[in-house]
């Protein structure tokens, strides 16, 4: 399943935003039983298509999205068919994209 891996941390989690999140298990000797936190991850997904700009992720160069950058055009129309594609890339399928301002964006996706 492509919506289940190795979570980020997030706003809810401690430690740095977008770093592995770790939560160590310890058994009664000590010893690390596990620390990488394993779930669901299609939020996560999207919020890494949407950040990368292409070139950015070594093993498919030209998946991205750079949000951050394209909001700086007022073309929504071209900003919402590259977002649409750039899922595409990764086999989600966009059920609902509420892209016409800075200020209300609906990204809704699955696998």
């Amino acid at each position: 399943m492509k919506d289940r891996a190795i979570q980020l941390n997030d706003t809810n989690s401690l430690g740095e935003i977008m770093d592995l999140k770790i939560t160590v298990v310890k058994d009664s000797d000590n010893k690390i039983l596990s620390g990488l936190t394993i779930g669901n991850t299609l939020e996560q997904n999207k919020a890494l298509i949407l950040l990368f700009a292409p070139g950015e992720l070594k093993e498919y160069p030209t998946l991205g999205v750079d949000l951050s950058n394209a909001l700086l055009n007022d073309d929504f129309l071209e900003l919402r068919h590259t977002i649409r594609q750039q899922f595409l890339k990764d086999d989600l399928t966009i059920t609902e994209l509420n892209l016409y301002s800075v200020n209300n964006i609906t990204i809704k996706a699955k696998y």
